[in-house]
């Protein structure tokens, strides 16, 4: 445990995704770690960009930090991960839940990726439910909260957890959880896990999509917030959040960027490997439907 009470934390929001990225550091040893780093991508064009993470890195060169980790909350449907280019520019490992091994056998075969290795070891650490490992003097500890997807975690540090795509702002929600290994049950039983931690504990978001009525975007809240969250409140049971959950999920249209970020995010944010031109291509399957 460091000096100060707090680890620093910063946000960066990408508008186009709406997803949050975090730089988090130790200020007595200036170790720090990001989380869920974004990759510009632009389907129209097919072109990509370092700017988010360049932006990240630019911050933690100006404060002084050394970046020793990449934390990965899941493999994102929403946004390619810039994972990489941050390994590349700083020699910071990657780590995600021990369950992408799960995830990554789902969609190996909807994708023919066949390069995919399924024991997850295109990342450099997978964490296990409980497991603690350290950012300079922070103590970190991995909290496996699926139901968005079969390997969301989220991470808790000090007063601070990090909780991927569980929970939205009090007024806008809580995560889908109809993606393929995704379970509403799971779901409500790692948000109770959550939010029986110490009320005042800060919990940050990694979307924000504004809820009707506010004109900012928010990505903070703390436990005794997300109690009263419009999905949660007034003593919802997990059998109606199960029923509001996947009444709510089958209106809800496929993300953009869900094709290219589920082939790349399951790589480790590396694209697939190059065909016999030298060309990487992002594969779409179609299926005909009568």
């Amino acid at each position: 445990m460091t000096s100060q009470a707090k680890p620093i934390i910063r946000a960066f929001f990408d508008e186009p995704t709406n997803t949050v990225s975090y730089l988090v550091a130790d200020p007595a040893t200036r170790k720090a770690a990001i989380i869920d780093p974004v990759l510009d991508y632009d389907h129209r064009s097919g072109k990509a960009s370092m700017k988010s993470a360049e932006a990240i890195l630019a911050a933690a060169r100006e404060a002084g930090y050394a970046i020793e980790w990449v934390l990965e909350t899941h493999a994102h449907a929403d946004h390619l991960s810039a994972a990489p280019y941050v390994k590349l520019k700083t020699g910071a490992k990657v780590g995600i839940g021990e369950h992408i091994r799960d995830v990554q056998k789902i969609f190996r075969p909807v994708f023919n990726a066949t390069d995919v290795s399924g024991d997850g070891t295109e990342f450099d650490r997978l964490f296990k439910d409980g497991e603690r490992f350290r950012i300079g003097e922070w103590d970190v500890e991995v909290m496996h909260v699926p139901g968005h997807t079969p390997a969301d975690i989220a991470y808790r540090i000090a007063d601070s957890v990090f909780v991927g795509d569980t929970l939205f702002m009090p007024d806008y929600g809580t995560a889908r959880a109809d993606f393929p290994g995704g379970d509403a049950r799971s779901l409500y039983r790692s948000i109770q896990k959550l939010l029986a931690l110490p009320p005042e504990t800060r919990l940050f978001m990694c979307h924000d999509y504004k809820a009707p009525g506010r004109s900012d975007y928010a990505w903070e809240s703390t436990v005794a917030e997300e109690r009263a969250n419009v999905h949660l409140k007034d003593g919802v049971s997990e059998d109606d959040f199960v029923a509001m959950r996947e009444a709510r999920d089958a209106t809800l249209p496929a993300p953009l960027l869900l094709l290219p970020s589920i082939q790349v995010n399951i790589r480790a944010g590396h694209l697939p490997p190059p065909d016999a031109n030298g060309v990487r291509y992002l594969r779409i399957p179609v299926k005909l439907v009568a």
